[in-house]
């Protein structure tokens, strides 16, 4: 399976209570968004990934895109901008972890960039 998949997908409400992804469950999603990285933060695994551009202006103009696609999917990642980069970082805070809906950000995230 691809990204596709989960490009196609929508992020479904997530109201806590909900178990985070297990090690399984986040091996066989990983391969669809194989320019994120699951990274542990304070405890917390995320999905990260930094998307180089020649400017500032086009860093800007591309996390400008994902907010709008964060708000569409009620899913809001962490964006750092800097001159000419722009790093992600997508978990599930009501859950502490990662949920499906953070692989579909990062493949809808992705989109972006083709």
């Amino acid at each position: 399976m691809d990204s596709e998949d989960l490009v196609s997908g929508s992020c479904v409400p997530c109201r806590g209570g909900v178990p985070a992804l297990t090690e399984a469950e986040i091996t066989e999603l990983k391969p669809r968004v194989p320019d994120w990285r699951v990274v542990e933060v304070d405890g917390i695994q995320r999905l990260t990934r930094e998307f180089r551009f020649d400017d500032f202006r086009e860093a800007m103009d591309f996390a400008v895109k994902v907010g709008d696609l964060a708000e569409r999917e009620g899913h809001h990642p962490d964006l750092h901008v800097a001159w000419g980069r722009v790093g992600v970082e997508i978990w599930t805070h009501k859950i502490k972890g990662l949920h499906r809906n953070d692989f579909i950000l990062a493949a809808k995230t992705d989109a972006l960039r083709r």
